[in-house]
């Protein structure tokens, strides 16, 4: 189980910050909207510039510490539920705006995975 759960950390954590920071401005098929980059789809979703630079920190400082917790458990469930909450808060964005359940996918998947961190 220790295995997985490592897995499961690195595949999160390395992908949060893969979105937040190589493909910020990448089109990819999961933006909210019509969005192309992560600003669009902040846009998309009603919230002003500075919210987005404030997920987008509070999402890479905590898929870092999730990251660390594979030598450092005492901050796995710090990181593993704080990114589940902002995938939950994700995943209402996609509702809000009336998405195809298909763009709620990985934030969906990210929020479960993450939660399943803290039973392993």
């Amino acid at each position: 189980m220790e295995y997985l759960a490592i897995a499961i950390k690195l595949i999160v954590g390395l992908s949060i910050l893969n979105v937040w920071l190589l493909r910020a401005k990448k089109q990819t098929s999961w933006r909210g909207g019509d969005a192309k980059n992560i600003t669009e789809e902040f846009e998309a979703y009603g919230l002003p510039a500075w919210f987005m630079y404030l997920i987008g920190g509070v999402k890479s400082l905590l898929a870092i510490l999730l990251l660390a917790s594979i030598y450092y458990p005492q901050v796995e469930s710090i990181a593993a539920y704080g990114i589940a909450f902002l995938m939950a808060g994700a995943v209402s964005m996609h509702v809000k705006i009336g998405d195809p359940i298909k763009k709620s996918f990985p934030a969906f998947t990210f929020l479960v995975l993450s939660l399943a961190v803290t039973f392993l």
